[in-house]
């Protein structure tokens, strides 16, 4: 039986988002092999990015919530949106490490398994 919690992941895009692909492979990265449903949603209008909480695309939501949005700094919007890494650069998606921070940050702190 297992009792770890699999996240709700769930990635906002807008239509031909040129950063999807890159999020994609991330995440791929980041679960190293673990089998999460990813859904992938698209987002048509300002009153969807509201509805859905995307603040850029491509926004992630773990559980329903955007683990890089910053306090009041993010509104909803249909623009590109950028990460920045630890080492000072910018692209489109979070990188490897920080995307398994947060994955890691939704599942209970203790386990069994071994890699």
């Amino acid at each position: 039986m297992n009792s770890s919690k699999t996240p709700r992941v769930t990635v906002l895009t807008v239509p031909d988002c040129p950063n999807a692909p890159l999020i994609r492979d991330r995440i791929t990265k980041a679960l190293q092999g673990r089998t999460v449903p990813v859904e992938w949603v698209e987002v048509h209008d300002a009153d969807e990015a509201v509805r859905h909480g995307m603040t850029g695309s491509p926004t992630l939501l773990l559980d329903g919530t955007d683990p890089f949005a910053h306090d009041g700094v993010a509104s909803p919007s249909l623009s590109c949106r950028l990460y920045r890494h630890a080492d000072g650069t910018t692209d489109g998606a979070p990188a490897v490490d920080d995307l398994r921070q947060a994955l890691a940050a939704t599942r209970p702190s203790r386990s069994t398994e071994k890699g």
